[in-house]
């Protein structure tokens, strides 16, 4: 991998149903899962968290969609005591209707957009980006995006520039190819929707907006928040 100037080197990912200024929760939970972290590695979770730094674009703009799920409890494999790893058998509190009823609800998705990702890792601990890239070619764990039943349509990594070098997270990223929804790449657009860090300023066509996606991970909480630049880049031409 080749060292730039200004920047550590940077990994792409193309992939669905994220908005642009919620990645750093999931942009933890990415690798770190694919290495083969828990969720009780507090203290790597939160070291990742502090050195993961992204821009990103919409290459096609997303649909919302709700879907309505039922999950029926009176299930003979939902209604008796579950497994945990304390040693101790655990079982739904509340009445019969809580424990044994059929309950609803409503999951929110991001549908049919392309989302092309711009990553890197600052300093050099533990994970490098080279074991990263590794872990998204080959996970400890099966791939999802956001829930388990939202499985990747390919691979993660760009195919054709999976890691790249250059001055800073937005001059990278302006030089991938925009892709269309079947992962071909298209004739570059001049108006697609991104983010990238404040530090770069927000080149003529953006602005500065504060995200809450910073997350204490020993307590599953959000916590933090930060400046970001949300705006508008043009596309390159395959």
């Amino acid at each position: 991998m080749v060292t730039v100037q200004e920047s550590p080197p940077a990994f792409i990912i193309d992939f669905l149903f994220f908005k642009p200024h919620q990645l750093i929760p999931r942009g933890v939970r990415f690798p770190s899962g694919h290495l083969g972290w828990s969720h009780g590695d507090f203290e790597q979770l939160d070291a990742l968290q502090r050195r993961l730094e992204y821009a990103a674009r919409w290459d096609v703009l997303p649909q919302r969609m709700v879907d309505y799920h039922t999950v029926d409890l009176g299930q003979p494999k939902m209604s008796r005591p579950g497994w945990t790893r304390r040693g101790v058998a655990e079982h739904r509190a509340g009445g019969p209707s809580a424990r044994l009823g059929t309950h609803e609800r409503y999951r929110h998705y991001w549908v049919d957009g392309l989302l092309t990702v711009v990553l890197t890792l600052h300093g050099d601990a533990e994970p490098t980006l080279e074991r990263v890239v590794e872990a998204l070619r080959h996970p400890a764990r099966p791939l999802f995006l956001g829930r388990k039943a939202c499985l990747p349509a390919r691979p993660l990594l760009d195919p054709v520039t999976p890691v790249a070098d250059g001055d800073d997270l937005l001059s990278i990223l302006r030089g991938i190819p925009v892709w269309d929804r079947a992962g071909l790449p298209v004739k570059a657009a001049d108006r697609l929707l991104a983010c990238w860090p404040a530090s770069l300023g927000t080149a003529g066509r953006g602005e500065l907006r504060r995200v809450f996606d910073l997350r204490d991970w020993s307590n599953q909480i959000p916590a933090g928040s930060r400046w970001r630049v949300e705006g508008i880049i043009e596309g390159k031409a395959p």
